[in-house]
């Protein structure tokens, strides 16, 4: 018997020699370079050219492998898509399939094939029974179909498993309830379905559970507060419903939750001790079906710095022991039903740099102790039940503000000067939807830094001033249905005196401008994407000049008394969406270069004075007769045939 367990290991002896022997040559053994040429034989193009490299025996040299020393088996796959170079990180490419022969690597802890965007196939069903000292599986980003395999349970070294954006489908298996010592599981933007199963609630080592973006359905299991290690909970943007249960205040380590996005009712559990969920720091509820009020034991989430509650269906007010929350940056309630005043413990808010609480029923006044928020970046109060009269100058006078929303907020009168002289310089205003009169006055030139300006549904006269010209940094500007007057133009000049700004959206429909429809385009190539100059009293021709504009997705000059032929330059502008040009005096055929437009999907040419046969043939043909009547001299298809 002695003499059989000598030689039994001497043999085992020789075998380690061999395969440390073959290790510092770099020399793979047989099973190992069966497993890595089956995969690359799987792989019709790899934009990196890492690969074609792997030719020979000594596949511990081969650039994404390493081995072990000691055994010389092969330890690690790592193939990222993102690739750092000393300049730059580009994304390569691999076309292929996931080949069944990398579980013929036995001792492979790490596969990182993530991000390589068409990488497809299924992943092997026996991954659990031949790879089972696997710790980290990163194949995110790819085009992986087919189920989850049960085996999966079988890999009780892993640590992190990222499969998101994939095509993934079916249940998650019951086998996953094995994993305990699982530290970190990622698996989100896939095309899962099914129910969340309870087996997640054995997953007593889980730290990171990611399952945002998939079709899940189904309640969230009801014993998920047992998982007390875990430090970071995703199921966002899936279908879940129902309750979300109370357990859930029992993750004491517990970080980030974001369930936002889902069909969630009922009311949100709040911790009832400061000792439940103490470390809780991002929560993300928006998008569900919520209820009830916001109980004030919420404050006793003391570490909470970003919120968002927004569009659910919570009712009640706002609950003052939310100034307890001292570590509050971002606060979102947006479109709910809540109602009452904002109470003065929000001055408490000391690091507070977003309050978004639009769409609601909340009145005023504001109260006085919130010009203590220094640090206030972002303010969203519009559409409430403010009835503000005047902005209060308090607010304006905040050291760190420079975006303001107030549209339908019940203001009245000018535009209030003191915008130009705020301590930090406004960058967005939005003060649409309310009772402004007077004019556009001449220092908004001053306003350097403004990238959205939306004064639209207000009562506003006469023309624009020449000083908007300046605002280089402008991004959207919104003037819509106001009694403005005079010339388009002073807008058009801004794009030419900055032909490399950020202007990409101008909406300047229901007005009652006449003259400078000329101006479009003038000058150097624009970026404008959206040009809204509806409902206005636009005469003249529409210029050439407009195929400067090669940016635009969408045009609208309706409701105008534009007239003479459509030029055919409309048909340079190839990435054009939306044309709307009815309603006008417009002569002439249509041309035969709207052919070209193949991006386009909402056409309207009705009512003007064109004739001629419609150029036969796609985008046009895609157009209901709608998009043409009003024409008396337009025939062809989708209208009544031409007379011969």
């Amino acid at each position: 018997m002695q003499h059989q367990l000598l030689s039994v290991l001497i043999v085992l002896t020789v075998y380690a020699a061999s395969l440390g022997a073959a290790n510092v040559h770099g020399i793979c053994t047989p099973q190992d370079l069966k497993g890595l040429t089956g995969f690359k034989a799987g792989i019709r193009l790899d934009t990196s050219g890492r690969l074609e490299k792997w030719v020979g025996l000594k596949c511990c040299e081969w650039e994404g492998i390493s081995c072990d020393n000691a055994t010389g088996r092969v330890t690690e796959i790592r193939l990222p898509g993102f690739i750092s170079t000393s300049d730059d990180v580009y994304q390569s490419e691999i076309r292929g399939w996931l080949s069944p022969s990398i579980t013929l690597l036995s001792s492979l802890e790490v596969i990182d094939l993530g991000g390589l965007m068409n990488l497809a196939g299924t992943i092997p069903p026996s991954i659990g029974f031949c790879l089972q000292k696997l710790r980290k599986v990163y194949l995110y980003g790819n085009q992986i179909s087919g189920m989850l395999p049960e085996s999966i349970g079988k890999l009780w070294r892993l640590e992190e498993l990222l499969l998101y954006e994939n095509k993934l489908s079916g249940s998650l298996p019951p086998s996953l309830g094995n994993l305990r010592n699982l530290n970190a599981m990622i698996m989100y933007s896939n095309q899962f379905s099914g129910t969340v199963p309870d087996s997640f609630t054995n997953l007593t080592g889980l730290v990171h559970l990611d399952l945002h973006n998939n079709s899940f359905i189904g309640a969230i299991p009801e014993k998920i507060g047992q998982l007390h290690n875990m430090k970071e909970l995703d199921l966002s943007n899936n279908f879940l419903g129902g309750r979300i249960p109370l357990s859930i205040t029992n993750l004491t380590a517990i970080s980030v939750l974001y369930l936002d996005t889902n069909n969630l009712d009922g009311e949100i559990p709040s911790p009832s001790r400061l000792d439940q969920m103490p470390s809780l720091s991002f929560l993300r509820l928006h998008n569900n079906q919520l209820t009830g009020e916001i109980s004030p034991n919420f404050a006793n989430l003391i570490s909470l710095q970003r919120v968002s509650l927004a569009h659910n269906r919570l009712k009640g007010s706002i609950p003052s022991s939310l100034g307890a929350l001292s570590a509050l940056t971002e606060l979102y309630l947006d479109d709910n039903h809540l109602s009452g005043i904002i109470p003065e413990s929000m001055g408490q808010l000391s690091q507070l740099l977003i309050l978004s609480i639009s769409n609601n029923m909340i009145r005023g006044p504001l109260p006085q102790e919130m010009s203590s928020l220094f640090n206030l970046q972002i303010i969203n109060l519009s559409f409430n039940q403010f009835n503000f009269s005047s902005i209060p100058q308090w607010l304006l006078r905040l050291p760190s503000l420079s975006q303001i929303y107030m549209a339908g907020c019940g203001i009245q009168g000018e535009i209030p000067e003191s915008l130009k002289i705020m301590p930090s310089p406004i960058q967005e205003l939005d003060l649409s939807g309310n009772h402004l009169t007077g004019n556009l006055p001449s220092w908004l030139g001053t306003l350097t830094q403004l990238y959205l300006l939306n004064l639209s549904r207000n009562s506003l006269v006469a023309d624009v001033p020449e000083s908007i010209t300046k605002l280089n940094a402008l991004g959207v500007l919104d003037l819509h249905s106001n009694k403005l007057t005079g010339n388009v133009g002073q807008v058009f000049k801004m794009e030419q005196r900055f032909p490399q700004g950020p202007l990409t959206y101008i909406d300047l429909s229901d007005n009652r401008f006449t003259e400078g429809i000329e101006q479009i385009g003038i000058g150097a190539e624009c970026g404008v994407q959206s040009l809204n100059l509806s409902c206005n009293f636009l005469s003249g021709r529409l210029p050439t000049t407009i195929k400067m504009c090669s940016s635009l997705k969408s045009l609208d000059l309706s409701k105008n008394n534009l007239g003479f032929n459509l030029p055919d330059a409309l048909a340079n502008l190839s990435s054009l969406e939306v044309l709307k040009l009815q309603r006008n005096r417009f002569t002439g055929s249509i041309p035969e270069g709207f052919l070209k437009l193949s991006k386009l999907r909402d056409l309207n040419l009705s009512n003007n004075l064109l004739v001629g046969q419609i150029p036969a043939g796609k985008p046009l043909a895609n157009f209901p007769g709608s998009s043409f009547s009003g024409n008396t001299g337009l025939c062809g298809k989708p209208l009544n045939p031409c007379k011969r």
